[in-house]
């Protein structure tokens, strides 16, 4: 009976290690297969200068291609539904931005709910917004475009790369903040809106610095502020936004989410990987060049990071009373 009992016992236990075992097993395999990793907004855009080198990165580190998806529209929400009904096994991500947390607040209705079918996995970088016009608005301050912006009411139009864009809300605070009427006029990404704005269709815009900074520094464009508390050390010479407007912040971040019930220890492997990408030194200096510093942490970090973001714009919303075009 002794015997019997201490085989059951063995055997019980191994039972319990079983799932465990499986489970760093699956990590330490993972990616059986090509990740696919899916943009929300079209080729050529901030989502690109940020997805393909850590994309590049993971592929080298992780043996499998990380292959770049881009799925235009909504601010994000076509590619973000995509991602929530696929399989939760690691093997499609997706690249998480400030459109996902202000969509909660700016549309009624959604096929999903972000922060409850998104498992955060890790952030990459974060970067100032920049205010820059096109250089035949005669205008070099943010006083100047204020001016300019109320003796033309309604005549001047800012771009965006979507409605309920964090670019298309900082636009309507800037409104609010200053008592100005310009018209939104929303693009299907970053990159169409800044060809415009280069093209003179539109006078302004609040873009991302680092798709606006290599016209602000070939002099295409006009950079007015940035809309962060301090000055950015890309861009010194350009005041901060709240030298002018206290209130005016805003700022871009980029960083990875996938399925709900993800495996968590295929979450923490990528989110290993992806933070000894940003401790990177070759990296760190690819982005700064950008404009933008790196966004490490933990999967847990990101996440408190996207709760905090998405109650402060839903206050902004609801305060400029933004509603969808």
């Amino acid at each position: 009976m002794k015997l019997q009992r201490r085989r059951f016992l063995q055997l019980a236990a191994a039972a319990a290690v079983l799932p465990i075992a499986s489970h760093i097993a699956g990590a330490q395999t993972y990616p059986t297969r090509p990740v696919r990793w899916v943009v929300g907004f079209p080729p050529g855009g901030l989502g690109d200068l940020v997805a393909r080198p850590i994309g590049q990165w993971l592929s080298e580190r992780l043996g499998q291609p990380f292959i770049i998806e881009n799925r235009p529209g909504a601010v994000g929400a076509i590619a973000t539904e995509a991602v929530v009904h696929a399989p939760a096994d690691g093997h499609t991500l997706l690249l998480v931005n400030p459109g996902n947390v202000t969509s909660a607040s700016f549309y009624d209705k959604l096929n999903f709910n972000f922060i409850r079918d998104i498992a955060p996995v890790a952030g990459i970088i974060r970067a100032p917004m920049v205010i820059v016009v096109n250089p035949s608005i005669p205008v070099k301050t943010i006083p100047e475009f204020i001016a300019y912006a109320k003796a033309n009411p309604g005549k001047v139009s800012y771009a965006s790369p979507g409605n309920g864009s964090t670019n298309h809300i900082t636009g309507e605070l800037f409104k609010m903040i200053t008592g100005t009427n310009m018209i939104h006029v929303p693009y299907r990404g970053s990159a169409p809106a800044l060809t415009d704005l280069l093209g003179g269709q539109v006078q302004v815009m609040f873009d991302n610095l680092l798709t606006s900074i290599e016209p602000v520094r070939s002099g295409r464009l006009r950079a007015l502020a940035v809309t962060t508390a301090t000055r950015s050390p890309a861009l010194p010479d350009i005041p901060s936004a709240g030298e002018f407007l206290p209130g005016l912040e805003a700022s871009i971040w980029q960083g990875v989410g996938a399925p709900k019930n993800t495996p968590p220890e295929i979450v923490d492997r990528l989110n290993k990987e992806i933070n000894a990408a940003l401790s990177d030194s070759k990296m760190k200096a690819r982005f700064a060049d950008l404009g933008a510093a790196v966004f490490p942490g933990s999967a847990a970090d990101f996440g408190k990071f996207i709760v905090h973001e998405t109650e402060r714009w839903a206050k902004v919303i609801r305060a400029a009373n933004v509603k969808p075009e």
